[in-house]
């Protein structure tokens, strides 16, 4: 038996990469990296001084099924912390909708298993708790945004 396209990590994995890529890294131009540590990007051999993290966390798939989501944006040469804090506003605004009724952002999700990808749904961003600022030994400032993501997944 097949596994329902609404249950593939890889599914998961490609639509969050898409929503985050094109939002943040195209629309802020704000470097997104996917599932490494704080290490800055090289990008054609330039140090990025701010970008985001992305760790894609665990995970509970059923009828309501749930994912911790964790974006780290990070800063480097930013003494006070001002060039962090604007990074923040920039993906917060990302996590939430004020258009809709109950404030929560939708993420569309995609069926990659062929071009064109096709939509089976959405998830539904329902917390966002930010972390205080930190300061890694490299100097790197950091504030984690947690994201629990629901949808509905046929498992």
């Amino acid at each position: 038996m097949a596994l329902d396209p609404s249950a593939k990590r890889i599914n998961i994995k490609r639509s969050l990469k898409k929503y985050f890529v094109d939002n943040i890294e195209l629309a802020q131009s704000i470097t997104v990296t996917f599932d490494k540590s704080l290490s800055a990007p090289k990008v054609q051999g330039t140090t990025i001084t701010n970008w985001v993290a992305i760790r894609i966390g665990s995970m509970a798939k059923g009828s309501e099924s749930e994912l911790q989501v964790d974006l780290y944006c990070c800063s480097r040469r930013d003494p006070e912390g001002k060039v962090l804090s604007e990074v923040v506003d920039k993906v917060t605004q990302y996590l939430s909708d004020t258009t809709k009724t109950d404030t929560m952002a939708r993420i569309p999700f995609y069926d990659t298993s062929a071009l064109p990808w096709t939509s089976i749904g959405s998830f539904v961003i329902t917390d966002v708790i930010d972390s205080e600022e930190m300061e890694a030994p490299d100097e790197t400032k950091f504030v984690v945004l947690s994201c629990l993501l629901k949808w509905s997944a046929k498992v």
